[in-house]
């Protein structure tokens, strides 16, 4: 079976977006096993430097990379990585899964992002819009399309 593993820098703390992801992690246990772990946001000042940011951002990294594994194929979710519309995100998983991963870890920054020793060793770099949405909405709305993407491939009423 298919596992798939969300790594977040932050904790969800609005009740609206855990029940959101609840939702579309309830759906996608269906097609796969999925989980989503948190890591916490490094605490840097109010106008933190860019020394002090990617200070907080290696930290952030450390933390992500006790949790990969040489044989997961790796998602890094960053503003420079590849859009897709809905089919074509479907279609890019189905092409992974049939090339004989199944362990998929989809990893999404905080406030300032990744780093980019984690970019640098994802398989594929995505971007989910060219607007900037807040991490917390990142991760419903990322769960809502891997939900999606099974229900296109499984042919399901759900994208219509």
């Amino acid at each position: 079976m298919v596992e798939i593993t969300v790594i977040c820098v932050g904790k969800n703390k609005e009740k609206f977006y855990q029940e959101a992801a609840a939702e579309y992690l309830k759906r996608l246990s269906g097609f796969c096993r999925i989980s989503v772990t948190e890591i916490p946001e490094k605490r840097l000042s109010s106008e933190p430097s860019e020394k002090e940011i990617d200070k907080g951002l290696s930290e952030e990294a450390e933390k992500i990379e006790k949790l990969l594994k040489k044989d997961q194929y790796v998602i890094t979710l960053c503003v420079e990585g590849k859009r897709f519309n809905s089919a074509a995100f479907a279609e890019q998983l189905n092409r992974v899964l049939l090339s004989g991963k199944s362990k998929l870890t989809f990893i999404i920054g905080g406030s300032f992002g990744l780093s980019e020793k984690i970019k640098k060793r994802s398989d594929l770099k995505l971007s989910m819009s060219d607007m900037t949405l807040p991490h917390h909405l990142a991760r419903v709305f990322l769960l809502e399309q891997i939900y999606r993407a099974f229900s296109i491939t499984e042919g399901t009423k759900y994208n219509k």
